[in-house]
């Protein structure tokens, strides 16, 4: 799966999607945005991912290190996981988890290339392995583990509660499921940037939500669940270890790598959104994305970068 806006950096291994899993021959690319898994540049996706997770890794350790201070933390010797996309988050939970094995799990090759890579640069290629598989068909065939993280992968299987029901029965006793799940989208601008109709940010989230109604119900064997996450934790026989969220608060003026981020969110709601954009708004997306317009977002001194992240703990007595 791929981690996109509001979802975070996994990708799409879930039935064969990305946060990190795989939809049946699909890969999540955005919230609620699909594209047939032939018709991805992976060279151009790939680094992409990379961004996005480099961007909200402050949200992602602060995470790991709170799952590791836990006086219920067993100790981790091998970490899974699921929808791993490129690999920036399987490498800092094997910095968090020093003596752990830290296995990658998605179902797109080249992700698990850029995994692979991002951990020898790192020294981390003797505990980082990478697994190829779609989950869920792939579950039998990852082993045990003491921590399975999940960023936002679970919302991408059709069947929930099954899904997490298989991660349950990987853990070892005392093991914990960590779920990415959840949090507040993304705001980069003011409610009014001085152009077009105020509340742009808001209704590409409308958007964005009606988008990700629309994959659910395209998922095979999808079923609708409440999402309170503790009860399903409770349901497939596992312990509800507490609720956090893990903010990341970069104000303005964002640094250049920020910005880039930035830019290249609003570029794909652009291309994605265009035929539920009225015109007004895609003008004002056209400016904004406009590199030499004074009121756009290389130039434009009021861009930040404020999002909650949501992580949900269930572990194995």
């Amino acid at each position: 799966m791929s981690q996109h806006t509001g979802h975070g950096p996994h990708h799409n291994t879930a039935h064969s999607h990305h946060p990190d899993q795989a939809h049946e021959g699909h890969r999540h690319t955005a919230h609620g945005h699909h594209q047939e898994a032939g018709d991805i540049d992976w060279d151009v996706m790939g680094p992409m991912l990379e961004q996005e997770a480099e961007v909200g890794r402050p949200q992602y350790e602060a995470a790991a290190r709170w799952i590791a201070g836990l006086p219920t933390a067993p100790k981790v010797r091998r970490v899974l996981d699921i929808g791993s996309g490129p690999g920036v988050v399987t490498c800092l939970l094997a910095e968090v988890f020093p003596e752990a094995e830290v296995v990658a799990v998605d179902g797109t090759p080249a992700l698990l290339e850029r995994t692979r890579d991002h951990a020898e640069r790192l020294g981390l290629g003797d505990r980082v392995r990478t697994h190829r598989a779609d989950i869920p068909d792939g579950l039998d065939g990852l082993g045990e583990a003491d921590l399975i993280w999940a960023g936002n992968a679970l919302h991408h299987m059709g069947d929930q509660r099954a899904v997490l029901a298989g991660f349950a029965a990987l853990l070892r006793p005392g093991g914990t499921v960590a779920l990415a799940e959840g949090g507040l989208q993304p705001r980069r601008l003011p409610r009014d940037i001085g152009i077009g109709r105020p509340g742009l940010e808001a209704r590409l989230e409308a958007i964005d939500v009606d988008r990700f109604e629309e994959m659910r119900a395209a998922l095979p064997g999808t079923k609708r669940e409440t999402e309170d996450w503790s009860a399903l934790f409770t349901a497939v026989g596992l312990a509800p270890q507490g609720t956090r969220s893990f903010l990341l608060d970069l104000p303005a003026p964002l640094a250049d790598g920020a910005r880039d981020h930035v830019i290249t969110e609003f570029a794909r709601r652009r291309q994605m959104f265009e035929k539920e954009l009225t015109a007004e708004d895609i003008a004002v997306l056209d400016r904004l994305l406009d590199p030499d317009d004074p009121a756009g977002l290389r130039r434009r001194p009021d861009v930040f970068l404020l999002s909650a992240r949501t992580v949900h703990l269930g572990r194995r007595d």
